[in-house]
């Protein structure tokens, strides 16, 4: 039987909370904030350009990148929300990547939510949730040398840097964390 029909198990559809936040899976419904957080300077930057051009490219990242890893694995990429204001403000999420073995965990803010701890309680709970609720063994991150922000906030989560990676079809040597 798998975990999505078993009762009180967590599956696609669980919505997650913390002090803070709502941390509930991105849907269709959330292509015009996808489409707005993707096309932002700082994460074409960090994170890359994933030419989310119009809203209907936002939609469709949504349903081909998205909805299947949530679908098949019941965890995959996940919406902040904030209690006080229900404002979307980023995403977190653990990520099977090309190049990459063990699974990645990763998080974006709109630039107007940083330094206020947001990311780092999202991106806690999405490890728990991992790790705890889907039994996890180990999750990675990668970031670029120059994300200074990400870096701190990966070794917060419990990462350690293991050493430097290229993903496939990329140019760019990223810094690659993990669980011990």
């Amino acid at each position: 039987m798998s975990l999505k029909n078993q009762p009180d198990q967590p599956n696609a559809n669980s919505v997650y909370e913390t002090e803070r936040l709502i941390i509930r899976p991105v849907s269709v419904e959330d292509r015009a904030f996808i489409f707005e957080l993707y096309n932002r300077p700082k994460f074409i930057q960090y994170i890359g350009d994933r030419h989310i051009n119009t809203i209907d490219d936002a939609e469709n990242y949504i349903k081909n990148r998205f909805l299947p890893q949530l679908e098949r694995t019941g965890f995959g990429n996940y919406l902040v929300v904030t209690k006080d204001s229900n404002e979307k403000i980023g995403a977190v999420g653990i990520f099977e990547r090309e190049g990459l073995d063990i699974l990645d965990i990763g998080f974006s803010l709109l630039e107007e939510f940083e330094g206020k701890g947001y990311a780092y309680e999202a991106a806690l709970k999405v490890k728990s949730i991992g790790m705890d609720d889907f039994g996890l063994k180990k999750i990675s991150a990668i970031t670029s040398k120059d994300n200074f922000s990400s870096q701190n906030l990966i070794k917060e989560l419990g990462l350690t840097f293991k050493n430097h990676v290229t993903l496939p079809n990329e140019d760019e040597e990223l810094m690659y964390f993990e669980t011990e």
